[in-house]
Formats: C-alpha cells, structure tokens, sequence
C-alpha cells in the first residue's frame, strides 16, 4: 500500500531562465546568483522588482482603503474625545500581543482612557467569549477593538451591543459563511466586500493601518502631524515582529513593514524593546528575520504557552528600564523553562511514537500523555514530524479530559483525516498542516484508528510525491565569500513567500574535526574548505551523521549562507541543510 515519504529528500537544482536572468542582471544591477534567487522566487525584471529590492513607505497603500476603517476612526475620535474607556481586546500569541501594544501605546500617547485584555489559552480559549464580557463590564468600556480576531465572533459581539457597548473589529483571519458579527465596523482585508489592494497583512498590520487612519483623522490631513508620524514609525517595529513570527508572506506590504520595522526595533528607545534585546544577545545588531523568528517570537510565545500572554504585554509597556529588564527577564525564564518541558515531553512522546512510526499501517502518528503540558504540545507534535516523516498528534490529559495539537506534511491534509474521527473528539479544527482538537483519555485508541483509516484511504487515492530539497544555485565554494553575501543581503528580510536561499557547493573537505554541540549533542559544527575559502558549518539536529564526515571524503553540503556574530566579530556562516559524503549525489532530474 502506499505510505508517506520518509526517506531523505532527493536534491533538485532549480533551472531559471537565461534570458530572464541576463534580464534581471542587466536592469537591476545585481549579481548573477542574486538574479537566479530572483527568478527562482517568481520575479521579472521590472518595476515590482525594483520595488522588491528597495522597498519605500511611499508605496505603502491608503489606510483609508480598508473596509470600514472612516466609521472605525470616527467612533475612535469620539470616544477620545468624550472621555469613554476603550478596551484593546487582543489574542496570545506573537500577532496578538503586538497589535495590542501598538494600539494602547497609541492611546496612552493620546491621553486617551485605556484598558487591554489578552485571553488565556487555557482558561479562556482563542477570541472573544464570556471572558470578552466580563472584562468589558469590570473596566466600564465604552468601544472594544478586537485585535487579531472578532470577524467571527458574532454571539459575543452581539452580546456587547446588548451591553451598550460598541465593537470595532480588525483582523485579517478569512471571514465566515453567514452573517458577520454586529461591529460598528470590521477592519479585514478579506472581507468579500474589500477593494483593498493587499489581503496578506497580519492582524497587528492591521492594527497598524487603524492607527494610522486615526492619526490621519486626529491631524486633519493625510500628513499627520510629527509626534504621531514618529509614533507610527517607531511601531513598525512591533509590526515587523508579528509579520515575521505570523508567517504571513514577506511581500509587498508585509516586506516594506517588516524591512523599515526591523530598523525601527533596533533603534528603539522604548524600555521595554530595549530590556528585550538586552536578554536576546541582540542589542548593538543588525537585526533580521531570523533573529525575529528564534530569538524574540519564542520569548513572546513562552508567556501565552507556560503562564499569560499579558506577561509580554507588560514587557513592551514597560514605562522605564528597570521595569522592563524585570518583566523581560522574566520571558527569559519562562522561554527556558519552555525549551526544558518541550525537551523531556519530546524524549517521552519519541518513546511512545517509536512502535508506530515504524507501522507502514500507521501513516499517522497519535501519542499522549497525563500531565503533557498544553502549552507545548504543538512544539512536539513539530519535533516528530521532523524526526519520523510522519503527520502526528500530541496529547496532554488532565484527569479523563485533554487537548491534542496537530501538525502534518506537505501535501496530507491533517484536518481531513481528522474528520473521520469526529464522533471521539469534542471541538476540533484548524487546517491542512495544523490542527488542534479536545478528546477524552478513553476515546484515543479509537481516534488512532479511525483517523489512521482514513489517512489509509487518502493515500491509496492520492499518493504523495518523492519529498525533494529545493536548491536555488550549484556555487562554487570560491564564490561564497563575503562580497557575494552583501549582494544577497539586498533580499532581506527572509521568510514566507521570500525564502532564504540554498545553495548546494560540491567537493568540498573538512578544515577540522567535527563537533557534536548542544546540550544533548544532536546538532553538529565543523568547518569545510575547498583551496582558499574556510567557512563554518553548523547542520541542526545531525549530530549522530558526525561518522559520515572523514578528511579523505568529499562532502557535498546544500546550505544557506547566514552572518553570525560571536564576541563582536561578524563572520560568514553555512547553515546546512543536508549533506552527502562521497561521489553519487542524491539529485533529481531537473524540472
């Protein structure tokens, strides 16, 4: 029968066009390797590239545009104006609590009266709900702004209206089939009535455009006036941390934001941004995507995982530094303590996986345990995909009752092997790659089987393809030098829809002895040279391919190139994907 694809992944090297690249390189002055990123990402020479290539805050669009945004700033001003409390009402994860900060930070700026709300994942669930009402009523809220969700809640919503108390949504989850809640107005690019010329935005972008709007109003011009025009500015750094750590696409509005955010955050004088890079190493850097994406997301997250996601909240309202190095330290042990209970449920769900991983009938794997935290199962439901090619679900039980976190491969719908086991779950959904579901304790056996069946019947009917690795360039290793990587930094920042690049170098030879590094050894460092260029590599989670290297083997790597800085010197760095020892690459035919 047919099963997933767990064998390594073929290598195949991407084949642009000549006469596309010769483009690119003559008209926008870049180098070839750089055109061939271009092109491999879908870019023609032209003006969207050279816009690609230099983004402008000029070509950011008309907060106006956006649905409803002119009666959301209206009642914002009036509310302002009278004196009425407005409670910001965001979401805990990373988009969540920074569009909630952008948006009291923009209200205490403006002397206005403000209150804010994130609810707790375990107590409360995600969006609006009993707690949305009770909150509003402790603080006397006049206007709740929904951030990162509420396009959806239409019960809780209605509820508020019932309370006398005025709605105004922004979000940019998809909206649903029916009827749309009873917000004063609803701020989503994906509303079906929408003429917004970009749907991708995050919900804190969109927190952001309101933000905007309302400083275009209060100002009485489209140029607002220059404590506000700071204001926004130095906010696209909060903007530049949720696109990154939502993984909307790094395109068109979103890189403008994210490139001139990532600025703002390093050069921000605000404690609390300060206290966070202080305890992240990142302070003095140049910051990018990644730093973004593994260093200040996870810390942000820990607090919504492990306690509340107010905790960071707290952290970028911090009034002075004192305050702010507090509450940041604070992340910092939290994220630690996250890293150590995602270590020891991860050794616990891989011993309990092993017996299925290894079933050719067990296309998806499901493991459970008493006392799993809640807060991390979705991390390890990630670590075994990643570890056995396999879609898996995780469990944590307290007591009979638990909630499972789902994450899959490419190409099998989770959520649809999901469905045949509905009659075992309680509430359940999500999406192709992830999902999450309630269950009881004695309903997992039977989950395991309905959904394995299923997935059975979904494979047989659509086999999925031989996994391949994606490579942009075959470089020589002469070529990876540091001038070569300044001309790749001009596609910063990397992400969604704008990834970072591969490159496959061949016959190359160790420099050194290789090192099996990290608190368990599982990732390996070592060092290649091919004549005169040395470099660094560093390959996450091989630590037991550490025998495949030997001096008198070649070794082929496909990598992408990364700065790193150690004690204040910058140095360029191979962050592996994969390897390959001897003469036979693993390639697949060319496309």
């Amino acid at each position: 029968m047919p099963t997933l694809q767990t064998r390594a992944p073929l290598w195949r090297i991407q084949t642009p066009d000549p006469a596309h690249l010769e483009d690119l390189v003559q008209k926008h002055g870049v180098s070839r390797l750089v055109a061939s990123l271009l092109a491999n990402r879908g870019h023609r020479a032209g003006q969207a590239t050279a816009s690609h290539l230099e983004p402008n805050l000029q070509d950011l669009a008309d907060p106006m545009a956006l649905p409803d945004m002119e009666l959301a700033c209206e009642r914002l001003e009036r509310a302002i104006r009278d004196g009425e409390m407005i409670l910001v009402h965001g979401d805990y994860d990373v988009d969540g609590v920074t569009g909630t900060t952008l948006l009291v930070r923009l209200f205490q700026h403006l002397g206005a009266r403000v209150s804010w709300h994130i609810p707790s994942r375990f107590d409360d669930g995600y969006s609006f709900g009993e707690h949305s009402l009770r909150k509003a009523e402790e603080v006397g809220a006049r206007v709740v702004i929904s951030v990162d969700n509420g396009t959806s809640s239409v019960e809780t919503i209605g509820a508020l209206k019932a309370m006398g108390i005025d709605t105004i949504v922004t979000d940019h989850h998809e909206p649903p089939k029916g009827d749309l809640p009873a917000a004063v107005a609803i701020v989503n690019p994906k509303l079906e009535t929408s003429t917004y010329p970009f749907r991708e935005l995050c919900g804190a972008a969109v927190a952001f455009k309101l933000a905007w709007g309302l400083c275009q109003r209060i100002s009485g011009s489209e140029r607002v006036r220059d404590d506000l025009r700071q204001f926004l500015v130095d906010s696209m750094g909060l903007v530049a941390i949720a696109t990154v750590c939502d993984v909307v696409p790094l395109e068109n509005e979103n890189r403008i934001l994210c490139q001139y955010g990532l600025k703002a955050l390093g050069a921000s004088r605000a404690p609390g941004f300060q206290a966070l890079l202080e305890v992240t190493n990142l302070t003095g850097r140049t910051l990018c995507a990644e730093d973004v994406a593994f260093q200040v997301g996870p810390r942000i997250n820990a607090a919504g995982r492990l306690e509340t996601a107010a905790r960071a909240v707290e952290v970028f309202l911090a009034p002075d530094l004192v305050s702010g190095r507090n509450a940041a330290r604070r992340l910092d042990d939290l994220n630690i303590q996250r890293r150590e209970l995602e270590r020891e449920l991860t050794e616990l769900a891989m011993a309990q996986a092993e017996p299925f991983a290894q079933d050719d009938d067990m296309p998806v794997i499901l493991v459970g345990g008493q006392g799993w935290h809640q807060g991390v199962i979705g991390i390890v439901a990630s670590r075994l995909v990643d570890r056995f090619g396999k879609p898996a679900l995780v469990f944590g039980f307290d007591g009979d009752e638990g909630r499972g976190s789902a994450r899959s491969v490419p190409g099998f719908s989770i959520l649809e092997a999901m469905h045949a086991g509905a009659e075992f779950m309680g509430r359940y959904g999500g999406h192709e790659q992830a999902a999450g579901c309630d269950l009881s304790e004695k309903n997992l056996p039977a989950l395991r089987e309905a959904i394995n069946r299923e997935a059975r019947r979904i494979l047989e009917e659509r086999p999925l393809n031989a996994a391949h690795l994606e490579i942009d360039a075959d470089v020589p290793f002469e070529n990876m030098v540091e001038a070569q990587m300044r001309q790749i930094d001009r596609l910063e920042p990397f992400g969604s829809g704008n990834g970072a690049p591969v490159l496959l170098s061949r016959d190359l030879r160790l420099a050194d002895s290789p090192r099996r590094i990290g608190a368990d050894g599982s990732h390996l460092m070592f060092q290649v040279r091919q004549g005169n260029v040395v470099h660094k590599a560093l390959f996450f989670g091989a630590g037991a391919r550490a025998s495949e290297l030997a001096p008198a083997r070649p070794v082929h790597l496909v990598y992408t190139p990364r700065w790193n800085t150690f004690r204040g010197e910058t140095s360029l760095q191979l962050v592996v994907k994969d390897m390959h020892c001897g003469d036979r690459l693993p390639l697949a035919p060319a496309r």
